[in-house]
């Protein structure tokens, strides 16, 4: 079979496959140079490719690229004279072409063929030369990604005793977490999804497919959420009727819990955009609640709330296994901080007597998890007990505390953290 024409003569858009790399590119290029997540850079990057594989594609290997960055650049620095720089283009095609390569398997031929025509009118024969230098050495990663220094140097700080282990817990992408609408069925779905379960309500399986075309998406059985992010929820107990509030709802994963759960909801937030997405899944799960757009900091309820839920906006560290972009992108710990500490002010002032609190972020910042709990005082803690949490997890003086190293023999789980308040009753 001939292989695709790479000659200069050749427009990368002729070449079949070049059009997946070249979005990998540039989402690599969002996520490096512009600071943009990798969720949101990426529909309008792959809005012009047709075919679905080929979008999918596009976002593993740039996923790949992003979680081994630190040990595919120590390659291509041990193969060149003189070093490229980190913004180079030519260094981000290697960047992509090794990640194809050494991670997702594909033939060394087919990389060239479609990795080269990405630098037309720039260093070809270099890349070319360096790649081969690099794969001709039969190269192994390391068992566990390499964190950046930037994150290598805070969490062997705050997490000396497990960062090793929340690097290992970095080298797959995950398997797929499901929360089910109604738990009372999970060993239903269980079986008809074939997966496993590691909380009730909760079904764990592996990627594979359109998650549209899986069994109960289109009657809204169950909805994407890792296990970590439904644990705050569960936090809170049943319903009963009772009214809650969802801060920073949108895309509504936690929502849909409440609802189910029994609670009568509102679920607020500032983005219309996001909004959208949750009303559309709160259409498919036939779930209600009562959606608002507003700014958490200037909106003021009408009536208090016997529980609140604050999934605080926050660096989404812990989800590194799932987004490894994070990693790469730095967040301002003090500007969070002072968000998060005002939110959870106002949330308190909302709550009615007896009331509950639940403050969480998917985050690895202790700033941003231990200490902002420890500094709020305006309400009385609530101890998160070892049966409240999925099998194999243990709170932590009084917290949940998740990292991406624990649960490793059943696929892992993301950096999370929760804290639970009561409102004393006068």
């Amino acid at each position: 079979m001939a292989r695709p024409d790479t000659s200069e003569d050749a427009s990368p858009q002729e070449i079949p496959g070049v059009s997946a790399r070249k979005a990998a590119l540039r989402l690599l290029d969002a996520v490096l140079r512009r600071g943009e997540p990798l969720d949101q850079a990426a529909p309008p990057i792959l809005r012009g490719i047709e075919r679905g594989d080929d979008r999918a594609l596009a976002t593993a290997i740039a996923q790949e690229a992003l979680r081994w960055m630190s040990d595919l650049d120590a390659l291509i620095d041990q193969a060149t004279r003189q070093v490229l720089p980190q913004d180079a283009k030519a260094r981000n095609v290697l960047r992509i072409m090794l990640a194809q390569a050494l991670r997702l398997g594909l033939p060394g031929h087919a990389v060239v063929a479609t990795g080269l025509p990405l630098l037309m009118g720039g260093p070809r024969r270099l890349a070319h030369g360096v790649f081969s230098a690099v794969t001709k050495a039969n190269p192994k990663l390391p068992d566990a990604p390499s964190l950046p220094d930037a994150v290598a140097d805070r969490w062997d700080v705050a997490w000396p005793e497990r960062v090793e282990a929340i690097a290992r817990g970095l080298a797959l992408p995950p398997p797929l977490d499901l929360t089910l609408r109604n738990p009372a069925l999970t060993d239903d779905w269980v079986a008809k999804l074939e997966g496993v379960s590691l909380a009730p309500g909760h079904v764990r399986i592996a990627r594979a497919g359109a998650i549209d075309a899986l069994p109960g998406f289109a009657e809204g059985a169950w909805w994407v959420q890792d296990l970590a992010a439904s644990v705050p929820v569960r936090l809170l107990g049943a319903g009963e009727g009772r009214r809650a509030l969802d801060l920073c709802a949108a895309p509504g994963g936690k929502t849909l819990q409440l609802a189910a759960a029994g609670w009568q909801v509102t679920a607020l937030d500032k983005s219309a955009r996001r909004v959208e997405r949750l009303r559309a899944n709160l259409e498919r799960s036939g779930l209600s609640a009562e959606v608002v757009v507003a700014d958490a900091l200037t909106w003021e309820p009408d009536a208090s709330f016997d529980a609140i839920l604050l999934d605080a906006p926050c660096s989404a560290t812990g989800t590194c296994r799932r987004h490894p972009d994070v990693l790469h992108r730095q967040a301002n710990l003090a500007e969070l901080g002072e968000l998060q500490r005002a939110m959870l002010e106002r949330a308190a002032g909302w709550l009615a007597p007896g009331g509950q609190l639940v403050y969480a972020v998917c985050s690895l910042e202790p700033e941003e998890g231990e200490a902002r709990a420890a500094a709020f005082d305006l309400l009385t803690p609530v101890a998160v007990r070892d049966d409240e949490l999925p099998e194999g997890i243990v709170a932590a003086d009084g917290y949940f505390r998740a990292d991406p190293g624990m649960l490793p023999e059943v696929g892992g789980i993301d950096g999370f953290f929760a804290a639970r308040w009561v409102k004393s009753v006068e």
